[in-house]
């Protein structure tokens, strides 16, 4: 693939995660709009969240063995496909049930192009150092998604109707799927002749599902419900047959080798860590802004602005970095950032203001954008055949991750809060505490992930001699060809 096209695949890439990672976070500030016009009920107000992120964090493995199978190229402009229709029904959406419905096929459009638009990244950019810098610039874009998507929600709300936050993806996501048909080359599919593991994407389904369910679910409904309780037998049943069924089959979904790879596990484990702090801090944090500080939605949405743009600028900073300083160190100290931030930003406590605030947040976007070298390593040191896979359980983990995060960070505050009220504090006082508590909490997660990355991310010991070294370079830079529809 020419010079011009690799960058043209970049766009198109980022385009399309920018729209999905858009769509994760867009719809928040427009859901009183969306309750007083289709006359849905609390419940069916939830939903229209929790649909996406049921699909998008269920089908995550499913969409990556896809990826294996059918090829990179085909899997991702069908996941846009499903993606830009489902965001089109939505914004025509007569009712509260088509609408959830459309939600839930967006989310599935999604976890179809994630991890399709992992796995081409380094198939298109062969050369390590063009790799990492072409991750690091899809991973900024998606910190600006998740940061503008409350801003963009309001605005576009406000202005034209909340039916707009989802028509807006359909020009997006057509230009996007354009580009990619042009800028990727068919090939051919490279792994044409494994099956599609028809057990193993059932059963991982069911235990991601069930799992993301009552993740979503648990703390509303209580962790005895017996809906809540089916759900998560129905995740450790779903898991346990995945198991059984991948260590028989003789090209299984996932090998499950993968996770006797230092670097694999690892990294998989420090995203999810990092994860179970981010999703944390964006979601308790915006409530803060809000309650604690008086700030608007939108207002409160246009803080996370200058977060994402520093996370932006360290994520294009940290291939070079990372080339000077090695993955683990770089990895290390941005988890080490992210950590302090949050201790940072819980010290600014009830009295605090924005601009006290900002400089932490600051920090933390840093850090996050420091992090990005993590995706690169994780997938550099896999076989280039089972890039789909490895993206689908890395975005499946921080996806698992982060509800884990919302759900414990939650159950924290509110148990903290509801000790305080008892004890006479007035509720704004008693949620800034608990506000603190889970803060402190998310940045102990967080710190726990630094010696993991600097022992399962170091560099190998190498006893080679001078010749050697062409060979280390060619192993550093493997060529994997980007698979077609």
């Amino acid at each position: 693939m020419n010079q011009t096209r690799r960058w043209w695949v970049l766009a198109a890439v980022s385009l399309a995660t920018f729209i999905s990672g858009l769509d994760n976070s867009v719809v928040n500030v427009a859901l009183p709009t969306i309750q007083r016009e289709l006359g849905l009920t609390i419940s069916g107000l939830e939903w229209v969240v929790s649909g996406y992120v049921l699909a998008f964090a269920g089908l995550m493995l499913v969409g990556g063995r896809l990826a294996d199978v059918y090829g990179y190229r085909r899997v991702f402009r069908a996941g846009l496909a499903v993606f830009t229709a489902a965001s089109l029904l939505a914004g025509l959406s007569p009712s509260g049930s088509v609408l959830i419905a459309s939600r839930g096929l967006q989310g599935l459009g999604a976890a179809l192009l994630t991890p399709a638009a992992l796995a081409i990244l380094p198939a298109a950019f062969v050369d390590k150092r063009e790799r990492d810098r072409a991750i690091g610039l899809w991973s900024a874009v998606g910190a600006l998604a998740l940061a503008v998507g409350p801003v963009t929600g309001g605005y576009l709300a406000e202005r034209w109707g909340w039916a707009w936050i989802f028509f807006i993806n359909v020009p997006l996501g057509l230009i996007a799927y354009l580009v990619v048909g042009w800028a990727v080359p068919k090939t051919g599919v490279a792994h044409a002749g494994r099956r599609l593991d028809i057990p193993g994407l059932a059963t991982s389904a069911l235990a991601l599902i069930g799992l993301t369910y009552a993740l979503i679910e648990g703390a509303s409904k209580g962790w005895t419900n017996p809906v809540i309780l089916a759900s998560l037998s129905a995740a450790v049943v779903g898991a346990c047959a995945f198991i059984v069924v991948e260590v028989r089959r003789p090209d299984p979904m996932i090998d499950l080798s993968l996770f006797t790879n230092r670097v694999f596990v690892g990294g998989t484990l420090t995203l999810g860590l990092w994860a179970f702090g981010v999703f944390g801090v964006y979601f308790f944090t915006a409530l803060y802004l809000q309650d604690v500080l008086g700030l608007s939605p939108t207002a409160a949405g246009a803080a996370f602005v200058p977060l994402a743009a520093v996370t932006a600028v360290a994520a294009v900073a940290a291939g070079p970095i990372t080339h000077r300083f090695g993955t683990a160190r770089v990895v290390s100290a941005a988890l080490a950032i992210m950590a302090a931030a949050m201790l940072g930003v819980a010290s600014v406590g009830g009295n605090g203001s924005l601009a006290a605030l900002m400089p932490w947040l600051l920090a933390y976007g840093a850090g996050a954008g420091l992090l990005v070298p993590l995706n690169s390593a994780v997938l550099g040191a896999l076989p280039s055949t089972r890039a789909g896979a490895a993206s689908g359980v890395l975005n499946a983990s921080r996806e698992v991750f982060g509800l884990f995060g919302v759900t414990v960070l939650g159950a924290i505050l509110g148990a903290r809060q509801t000790a305080l009220a008892h004890l006479g504090y007035q509720p704004l006082p008693a949620f800034v505490a608990g506000y603190q508590l889970a803060l402190v909490v998310a940045a102990i997660i967080v710190a726990a992930g630094i010696p993991l990355s600097l022992y399962t991310l170091r560099r190998r010991p190498t006893h080679t001699t001078t010749p050697s070294l062409v060979g280390r370079r060619n192993a550093a830079a493997p060529e994997p060809s980007v698979q077609a529809a």
